[in-house]
């Protein structure tokens, strides 16, 4: 058992590798009642064409990872909602791009609860009736969504940024492209991307790191899984420029909705530079768009946006882009107005002290995030697959440079490259 301490925060990761290629990481925390536990594979909904080695390469169809999620919690014997909570647990699961995440929070019984979080992932059940079933409930799922305001103009958005790249597939899918899945693709999916080296179990909260990791290795040990090549994911070939400048969609909303996004070229960057990349980034948007910015107040003033304007950063393999935005009662006026005031600071710099300020806010928020066991479980495995580890976010801030952020402002924001989705009613 490897021991990995964080000294300037005063934390101690305990890692073990199984001999499956299983990682297995635990963070216990003195005093905490919780205990939060996350089991992920790098697989999300952009993994739709890929081959492991000595075998034929193989395209899925969209929402393949998403699908899989769901039939994961059917059991032959029934809910495994039922059995978690049992034992006083509450499980779920995510999708995203490029993840799959099953979970779990208690304050009590912890190791029979990772005892049927590992164990009913590592057991699936697909039968021809079940996935039949299945394909009816997420088809209502995804019609769902298309009704949606808030994510019909944020897939929108993604929609016009990219145009051979799977990210801009929605994550569930579409009901054309569900309906092809079969029980044999989920299970070739399911072997191919469950394999336990393809995976992380993190363990968090008032636990003994030991106890985890002896339990693990006795239930791996028991289990059979026949060694696995290298997976290959394979990505076409994305415009450097976007797919189209706006899109435009008309659904029943009180207020437009509108939301600008800057395509970047695919990181170069791994490991910890591409975690310096994010940050400064995500530090620059903050100094720009957060509520306390020039920017944020004058728009307010001038009732161009409402509270729920906000901005992120996204980031990984084959793909980089930010998004600004929210509810406004004039799109168009807004997207001038930012371009206008982002123009003004270029010219400028990046104020000094909204530069610190943003700064000692982000190291805040890192350190407060680290009494949360649910955001350290998710956060450590997000980054982890991407190479990075998640207790370098607090050095890399300090670290951050006022010149850094100006020169990602400058490079940042490139209007040929910009995309804006909008959300309205019908004239």
């Amino acid at each position: 058992m490897q021991t990995i301490p964080y000294a300037q925060l005063g934390e101690t990761i305990y890692h073990e590798v199984l001999d499956n290629g299983l990682h297995v990481f635990v963070l216990p925390k003195e005093g905490f009642q919780k205990t939060y536990a996350t089991f992920s594979t790098k697989y999300g909904s952009i993994d739709n064409h890929f081959q492991v080695a000595g075998k034929p390469e193989v395209q899925v169809p969209d929402g393949i990872a998403h699908f899989l999620e769901h039939k994961m919690f059917e059991e032959p014997e029934g809910d495994i909602f039922a059995t978690f909570a049992t034992n006083g647990a509450s499980a779920n699961a995510f999708t995203s791009f490029d993840r799959t995440v099953y979970l779990f929070s208690s304050t009590d019984r912890y190791l029979e609860n990772l005892t049927t979080l590992i164990n009913f992932v590592q057991n699936p059940y697909f039968t021809d009736e079940n996935v039949e079933k299945e394909k009816g409930i997420i088809g209502q799922e995804i019609k769902m969504y298309e009704d949606n305001a808030d994510w019909r103009s944020y897939y929108g958005l993604i929609e016009a940024l990219y145009a051979k790249h799977p990210i801009h597939i929605d994550i569930a899918g579409t009901v054309a492209s569900i309906s092809e899945i079969t029980k044999e693709t989920l299970y070739e999916c399911y072997h191919t991307f469950y394999h336990p080296s393809n995976m992380s179990l993190f363990v968090v909260g008032g636990v003994n790191a030991e106890e985890v990791i002896n339990l693990v290795k006795q239930n791996q040990a028991a289990k059979t899984f026949p060694p696995q090549g290298a997976i290959q994911r394979f990505f076409p070939e994305e415009p450097a420029q976007v797919r189209e400048a706006q899109r435009l969609m008309h659904l029943p909303v009180s207020m437009p909705k509108c939301l600008m996004g800057f395509k970047e070229q695919p990181p170069a960057e791994t490991g910890k530079p591409l975690l310096v990349r994010e940050l400064t980034t995500k530090l620059m948007l903050d100094i720009l768009f957060s509520s306390s910015s020039d920017i944020y107040q004058s728009l307010y003033d001038d009732q161009l946006i409402t509270d729920n304007f906000g901005h992120e950063y996204n980031c990984s393999e084959g793909y980089a882009f930010s998004i600004v935005g929210g509810d406004t009662k004039d799109p168009e006026g807004l997207t001038a107005r930012i371009r206008e005031e982002v123009e003004q600071r270029k010219a400028t710099g990046v104020d000094p002290i909204a530069f610190e300020r943003s700064r000692k806010k982000k190291i805040g928020n890192f350190l407060r995030m680290m009494n949360s066991p649910e955001s350290i479980a998710n956060e450590y495995t997000k980054y982890r697959f991407r190479g990075i580890d998640l207790f370098d976010i607090l050095p890399v801030y300090e670290q951050i440079t006022l010149e850094d952020v100006n020169a990602r402002f400058r490079d940042h924001f490139d209007w040929s490259k910009l995309a804006v989705s909008i959300v309205r009613s019908r004239e």
